[in-house]
């Protein structure tokens, strides 16, 4: 269904056609279909599905805003500061023709500009709950006209120990007959079904199915290849594909940096994304990546979830996740809103099991490619060694790499001889 057939304000419609939205996705269609017309939704749905539009474009569509005195107000609440960031972004770009004025508050930063922007006045704002119960307690946010509410991600806010919190923010706004509230979460667990129950007004259920979870657009494939000429194939995969922009996951965060930092010493813009770097320092590597100033961000799964880069064209499960639902969660970041994109898994010694979860989780068999001799491409950070300095700030987040074993390039195709010689057919069976 195209949006054009939704009626929609004339700004609200020239805002999703230069964010380049035309055709609907499962989950906004069957969630504009019943939010549209006021009713409250828990919706069960997997990012990179289109949900944040979804609930976005019924709050610019339904929020009244004939004059100052009248403008009624919505509340998002997100479980991390990374996806408050992104939704304001999405937010102010469908707001582009309009003229709602949003913020997004959260730990781990001052609070001068978030207290200037309350003072002023929002019509839509975007939150941490940690940082929302901080403001409100302190007086400096009034939630009694709250008319619109979105919970974002509910089980991921579960799982990281908010519940109580949302519930003293829910508190505090007017009563769920006396507002539209729409939640949405990857798995409608008995927590999220127990909260709709208490403070949703007889919410509609929408449930996008599993074998809808993996994007149509994303073309899978996996190599069976052994742990320690890993590396090695993802060098000759990223040289022979030449992605403008991709992003690595690893399941530590140790190893996020050491990957990043070889890549690095092997020609690629790179830099980590870990939940151990200071919250400003996380922020400025994401807007980096976005504004394509480096090609690779190697991150591990704080990242999966709520990230939204738009453009993607490449996802490489260096490591394949534990969780298999993390699978879905990381290629969701490439073939967003109708876009196509890549995701590449790398499967090694002893993780059979994990490739068979995630197979049955999505319900079908990953196309395996041949990791062939050619495909391999010399290391050129073999020799290097990469280490953790003391102190806990300055140039690479407080790590450097000491070059006193640096190869040398004839070496080092040397060295990619022996690599031309690796046989990965015994993992391919896997």
């Amino acid at each position: 269904m195209d949006f054009n057939e939704l009626r929609l304000k004339s700004g609200l419609l020239r805002g999703i056609a230069d964010r380049g939205y035309r055709k609907m996705t499962a989950v906004q269609e069957q969630t504009l279909a019943v939010t549209l017309r006021g009713k409250d939704v828990t919706v069960q749905s997997q990012t990179g599905t289109g949900k944040t539009a979804a609930f976005l474009i019924t709050l610019l569509e339904r929020m009244n805003h004939n004059s100052t005195s009248q403008r009624e107000k919505a509340l998002i609440i997100v479980p991390t500061r990374e996806l408050a960031v992104q939704i304001e972004a999405e937010t102010r770009s469908l707001n582009r023709h309009m003229d709602y004025a949003i913020g997004s508050f959260f730990g781990g930063v001052g609070y001068d500009r978030q207290l200037t922007m309350l003072k002023n006045g929002l019509d839509i704002i975007i939150g941490t709950p940690g940082r929302l119960l901080d403001l409100s307690s302190r007086g400096h946010l009034s939630l009694r006209d709250i008319k619109f509410l979105v919970i974002d991600e509910a089980d991921r806010l579960f799982d990281m120990g908010f519940l109580s919190d949302i519930k003293k923010l829910i508190k505090q706004m007017p009563p769920r007959n006396n507002r539209h509230t729409m939640l949405f979460s990857a798995t409608l667990n008995r927590v999220s079904r127990k909260l709709a129950a208490e403070h949703l007004n007889h919410p509609v259920q929408i449930e996008i199915t599993p074998d809808k979870l993996t994007v149509d657009e994303i073309i899978q494939e996996i190599y069976h290849v052994q742990s320690h000429i890993k590396l090695n194939l993802m060098l000759g995969i990223l040289k022979a594909q030449s992605p403008q922009n991709a992003l690595i996951f690893t399941n530590m965060r140790h190893a996020a940096f050491r990957l990043s930092k070889k890549l690095q010493l092997n020609g690629y813009s790179s830099q980590h994304l870990t939940g151990e770097l200071p919250q400003k320092q996380r922020l400025n590597v994401i807007d980096n990546f976005r504004a394509g100033k480096f090609g690779i961000l190697v991150a591990t799964d704080v990242a999966a979830r709520g990230l939204q880069i738009d453009g993607l064209e490449m996802v490489i499960n260096y490591d394949l996740p534990q969780d298999c639902e993390n699978y879905v969660h990381r290629i969701g970041r490439t073939a967003r809103a109708g876009n196509t994109g890549k995701a590449i898994s790398l499967a090694s010694e002893g993780t059979t099991d994990q490739l068979q979860a995630i197979e049955t989780f999505i319900g079908m068999k990953i196309p395996v490619l041949a990791a062939d001799y050619e495909l391999f491409d010399t290391d050129l950070s073999e020799g290097f060694r990469i280490e953790k300095r003391n102190q806990k700030t300055g140039p690479n987040n407080g790590f450097s790499y000491n070059s006193s074993k640096k190869i040398s390039r004839n070496n080092g195709r040397r060295q990619g001889r022996k690599y031309a010689r690796a046989d990965s057919d015994s993992f391919r069976s896997q």
